[in-house]
């Protein structure tokens, strides 16, 4: 079954193709606060798009713009005047964010441009649409014309008579039509723009925010030019994928879109992936709202894994709400998975495992797995249906270590292998991982349960003995009795 992926441009679900190198072209985050989980969702899933492409042999040019040019950037420079400005701001949310992608484990981008090093390739561009007719100069701003541009709206769906005003209600005096988008600002950030973004107090003057020179005069890019600029710098006129939250079809992508093709004469995108929104108390997850969990407490709080097995609890397409119930769903799913893995690893790396063991039941079903493993993620990258063919292999490999003492050498190989293949590098999940330190505290504890245990059997407290066996087991410790005393292992 070849890859498919669902096209919000075609609203159809297609075959995917490519040449040997993916394009794939991801809209980063707006650098002005803490990244949170809602952000995430979008970057772990992108990250999977990009580990099954390369896992199908495509060679993935992956590029993530970091947008450190905004009102919202400027507004939290004159909160807290300590910060510095703009620029400074700006880089104290980037670093955030790079160190949050590293702890989720995520492939790293070819590139990460910044949108403040990408000014000169903004302004060529606007220059191309001023000169080609499809952008107008007002007052030192540049606005493009979407009268120009015949296919406007053909993202979102919607009909350019039936479209609402876009920009700042200043800007509207100085547009030809009202959902003409501005492509350069002139001046700096006004004072309306600061306190619509603002979230506390400013003390002293309002920040206006960083300028650049060009042939309009002292101004500021437009957000969407920006993305336009970039993606084509680093992968050129057309694009195959390019990812973003559904929140961003319109204006941001249609307006991606019209700039960039009326520029080129191409097709900017040919396969448009859109992520569903994470919700969290019955509202989409937002800095604004407050309702949000950074990812550095969380991945304190849940680790890297519980948070990836999360995510992977709904496709990419889909709406997810972050609640205590699926939070314990994947913590659940995550224990069942590592705990399985490392069993899996301590049996066939033990002399229990024989080369003429045959269990053809676990070989069947690690061949199983990797099928429908295979037929979910080439079903627009469905990877809660890809999580659920490896935790049915964790049943198969359950019943193999239960019901003898010598184990399938090549079986247990293979799924140990299937794994760490589909679950860590499609997934991205950290298969023993646990530090040495940490197993041997795990032992420890272990065995002091144990002595307790002995020591109260020998003194005839048979149900406290009971208790504290049944309690090891619900936390994965089988106590096994025998004539030279108590064993343990990891179930």
């Amino acid at each position: 079954m070849p890859l498919s992926v669902t096209n919000t441009l075609t609203g159809d679900t297609e075959e995917f193709t490519a040449d040997d190198d993916v394009l794939l072209y991801v809209c980063g985050l707006t650098v002005s606060d803490d990244p949170h989980l809602g952000h995430a969702r979008l970057w772990v899933h992108a990250d999977i798009v990009h580990r099954w492409l390369a896992h199908l042999g495509y060679d993935v040019r992956h590029v993530e713009n970091v947008t450190d040019v905004n009102e919202k950037i400027t507004a939290r420079a004159g909160e807290r005047p300590e910060w510095g400005g703009e620029a400074d701001v700006a880089e104290t949310f980037t670093a955030e964010v790079f160190e949050a992608m590293r702890g989720l484990n995520l492939e790293r981008a070819e590139v990460y441009p910044r949108v403040s090093e990408h000014v000169p390739e903004i302004v060529d561009l606007i220059e191309t649409l001023v000169e080609t007719g499809h952008a107008y100069e007002a007052d030192g701003s540049v606005y493009f014309d979407v009268t120009s541009y015949e296919e406007y709206g053909k993202l979102s769906n919607q009909e350019l008579e039936e479209l609402e005003a876009q920009g700042e209600p200043d800007e509207r005096a100085e547009k030809r039509h009202p959902s003409d988008f501005a492509l350069w600002k002139a001046g700096g950030v006004s004072e309306e723009a600061v306190e619509e973004h603002a979230k506390h107090e400013h003390e002293g003057a309002l920040p206006e925010g960083q300028t650049w020179d060009s042939p309009w005069g002292e101004g500021r890019p437009g957000w969407h030019i920006e993305c336009s600029a970039m993606s084509t710098t680093h992968l050129g006129d057309t694009l195959d994928i390019h990812m973003g939250g559904r929140d961003l079809v319109f204006p941001h992508h249609e307006n991606e879109i019209a700039q960039s093709e009326a520029a080129t004469g191409e097709q900017f995108t040919r396969y448009w992936l859109h992520a569903g929104l994470l919700s969290m108390e019955g509202e989409k997850m937002s800095s604004s709202i407050g309702n949000f969990w950074t990812v550095p407490d969380a991945l304190d709080e849940l680790g890297v894994n519980v948070i990836r097995t999360f995510y992977a609890g709904a496709a990419y397409r889909s709406e997810q709400a972050l609640t205590d119930e699926t939070i314990t769903e994947a913590e659940q799913r995550w224990e069942r998975l590592s705990r399985t893995y490392d069993s899996a690893v301590e049996a066939v790396d033990s002399v229990d495992a024989h080369t003429k063991v045959e269990d053809h039941a676990l070989r069947g079903a690690v061949e199983d797995t990797r099928e429908e493993f295979t037929a979910a993620m080439n079903d627009d990258f469905n990877v809660r249906e890809a999580m659920t063919a490896l935790l049915d292999l964790t049943d198969a490999v359950n019943r193999h270590l239960d019901e003898g003492t010598e184990y399938d050498y090549r079986g247990l190989r293979r799924a140990v292998e299937t794994f760490e293949e589909l679950g860590g590098d499609v997934i991205g999940l950290q298969f023993g991982t646990e530090t040495a330190g940490e197993a041997e505290l795990a032992e420890e504890l272990v065995e002091l349960v144990l002595d307790v245990r002995e020591a109260e059997r020998e003194a005839g407290n048979y149900e406290r003995a009971d208790e504290l066996r049944d309690a090891l087991e619900e936390v994965g410790v089988e106590v096994q009795d025998s004539p030279e005393g108590p064993t343990y292992r990891l179930s």
